[in-house]
């Protein structure tokens, strides 16, 4: 098999390919970023326990309407955003911190979806919805996908300094009447946009997975913010196509590979990085010994 059968045949035959590769695109463009933004601000367990909310929205959606994209989308933004401000306001006004209250809810509504789906659907809806298929994106999910990732990075573009600063002293922000608690909102609410669109293609299991794992890995190259954003959209963006060709030449679930090699570059910068990798690290301390 030469090289044009193994990258470029699948696009040009398929239309199913054409779309998931689309998707993949708009969701690097805009999912990693946010991804970046949570690893600054120490959220990275919340853009997980965030993922897991929608299920039981989208299976609410999927009760009432099927395999219903607005139906779903919908009830999926409506269980994020409600999971988000519950968390918030136990947070508030209790003793337990931001991330405590995350990890109960998630897996609460976790548990919730499933049982959810289990009673008003089949095992290959549950594995639908926890799973998704990318190979299966159709025009409408395709175009949910690219308004997200529209409205994202406007959005990012915009309120890029205010959250920038929050993310990184957000007391000085209050002191100046910064508004942190808007942007802090804003910036839930993208988030939870994000996991939306993701879920349509790659589950709510692993739509996290391609917003946490390449910024995660971009933390182990730069530290700059910009080079942290475009290298997690290019792991994203690489991840994606390498997962999108695997799962078609070998016949396993897209969403999953795509994932796996997220997880699998980032095994590889954790040696090699250079900001911090154990490589990097190990001749550091050999040259500081030499002298």
């Amino acid at each position: 098999m030469n090289l044009y059968e193994w990258l470029i045949e699948p696009f040009a035959e398929f239309d199913f390919m054409r779309y998931a590769l689309a998707s993949v695109i708009f969701l690097a463009l805009s999912a990693a970023p946010v991804g970046v933004f949570l690893v600054m601000r120490r959220m990275s367990l919340v853009g997980d326990a965030l993922g897991h909310a929608v299920l039981p929205g989208a299976a609410v959606g999927y009760m009432i309407g099927g395999l219903s994209l607005p139906a779903m989308s919908a009830g999926g933004f409506v269980a994020g955003m409600v999971m988000a401000l519950l968390a918030g306001l136990v947070s508030r006004f209790t003793d337990l911190k931001e991330d405590a209250n995350f990890a109960a809810f998630y897996l609460t509504s976790l548990a919730i979806g499933v049982l959810l789906v289990s009673m008003g659907g089949s095992n290959i809806d549950l594995l639908h919805l926890l799973f998704g298929s990318i190979l299966a994106v159709d025009l409408p999910a395709l175009t949910l996908v690219a308004s997200v990732a529209s409205t994202t990075i406007v959005t990012l573009a915009v309120i890029y300094r205010p959250l920038l600063l929050e993310s990184i002293d957000p007391l000085f922000l209050r002191a100046v009447n910064g508004k942190g608690g808007l942007w802090h909102l804003i910036f839930l609410v993208l988030v939870v946009m994000n996991l939306v669109a993701g879920f349509q293609a790659l589950g709510t299991l692993m739509a996290v997975g391609l917003m946490m794992i390449p910024a995660i890995t971009a933390r182990l190259w730069a530290r700059n913010m910009g080079m942290l954003m475009l290298l997690s959209v290019i792991f994203a963006l690489l991840c994606g196509l390498a997962g999108l060709l695997f799962s078609y030449h070998v016949e396993i679930p897209s969403g999953p590979a795509i994932i796996l090699f997220c997880g699998g570059w980032y095994t590889l910068s954790v040696i090699f990085g250079w900001e911090g990798g154990l490589l990097t690290k190990w001749l550091r301390r050999s040259r500081h010994r030499q002298f």
